[in-house]
């Protein structure tokens, strides 16, 4: 049986982000064949047009599919399911699908809707990404420009839930298996360690908050999650909305870019950082996880990945991390590579490196 390919729901409000971390993530692509589903309104094609005509090498034009019938959480069966059913039928499948909701989407009846039959046994949510205004939200707002997301939601005929920003806000929160807040560079030291702080006491267990400029992340922090949030709908609590078809889902918006956020420098990955663990085998595999989830706990890492090797076991011990999860499993003989241990952390800039190493090493 194959394996089900990974799919990352990208909400938000208007003018967050969403689009600019989007084509970030096709730009560093480094091959991976990334399709793409837009839930854009109307007929304006704003997203689409922006990202089918990027220029990008793995942004062809059959892997862009939009929505243009409005909320894509109130045309789920219509619209969605089949949408998706084409990306996963074509003979060269892609290796992600990413799923760019609309600014008033309700995130919780989208990724129910990984359940239905004819696609559960194909594709799973890898991760939910919320992408927010940091600057708007530290201030009080919940999008730069309130009025254009009201504007946007009467313009959409389809939008069959009047849900106020303040639940929507939360329920996108309440969805999260990522938090960015982006535009982070609009903030000082203090207020964006603030609102970091107030949305991981918000947020579930276990998600991480991260900050972007320009939605630069990382392909190893925003894909590969794992999370397979459909099957974990209890813990996404969402507020009581006044939706018409519980199964169907969030809504639609055109968004407003960080075009206008226009800087002239290069937002690489300066605001994140990665290195390399060595140490000798270790002889307790469940303790040593156990030992790698503290690590990952004290000093709020992001990801960490690589193997060890056991004490008596031929077999490498692969170990992948997303935030305190940790998964482990024995994959392949060392062969006549030594038998060492080697792990790649990585977390935003200013890790205490030399703490780390220390306690990974313990």
């Amino acid at each position: 049986m194959n394996a089900k390919i990974p799919a990352t729901v990208v909400t938000g409000f208007l003018g967050a982000g969403k689009t600019t971390l989007i084509r970030h993530m096709l730009e560093n692509a480094n091959g991976r064949r990334i399709a793409l589903i837009i839930n854009e309104f109307g007929d304006l094609g704003v997203d689409g047009g922006i990202l089918k005509g990027c220029g990008i090498e793995n942004c062809a034009e059959e892997d862009v599919m939009e929505l243009s019938n409005g909320c894509i959480c109130c045309t789920v069966a219509e619209d969605f399911i089949p949408t998706l059913q084409k990306l996963l039928d074509r003979e060269n499948a892609p290796d992600h699908i990413v799923i760019e909701t609309s600014g008033l989407a309700l995130p919780q009846p989208l990724v129910r809707a990984f359940n239905w039959p004819e696609i559960s046994t194909r594709v799973t949510v890898d991760g939910v990404v919320t992408v927010v205004d940091g600057k708007a939200v530290s201030e009080g707002r919940f999008a730069h420009d309130v009025a254009a997301v009201d504007a946007q939601r009467a313009r959409d005929e389809n939008l069959d839930h009047e849900t106020p920003l303040s639940e929507l806000f939360e329920d996108q929160i309440a969805c999260a298996d990522m938090i960015v807040v982006n535009k982070s560079d609009l903030l000082t030291q203090q207020e964006a360690k603030t609102l970091s702080t107030k949305l991981q006491t918000e947020a579930r267990d276990g998600v991480r908050v991260v900050r972007a400029t320009m939605g630069a992340l990382p392909l190893d922090v925003l894909l590969g999650q794992g999370a397979k949030a459909e099957a974990d709908m209890d813990a996404r609590h969402e507020h009581h909305h006044h939706h018409h078809h519980d199964e169907d889902g969030p809504d639609h918006v055109h968004e407003v870019h960080d075009h206008d956020h226009d800087h002239d420098h290069d937002h690489d990955h300066d605001a994140f950082e990665s290195f390399v663990v060595s140490r000798p085998e270790i002889s307790d595999p469940k303790a040593f996880v156990a030992q790698v989830s503290e690590v990952i706990r004290t000093h709020d890492i992001l990801r960490l990945k690589g193997f060890a090797a056991v004490t008596g076991k031929p077999m490498r011990l692969t170990i992948q991390a997303v935030g305190p999860r940790v998964d482990t499993y024995f994959d392949r003989p060392f062969g006549g590579t030594p038998r060492d241990t080697r792990l790649v952390v990585i977390g935003q800039a200013g890790l205490d490196r030399a703490a780390i190493e220390a306690a990974l090493t313990a």
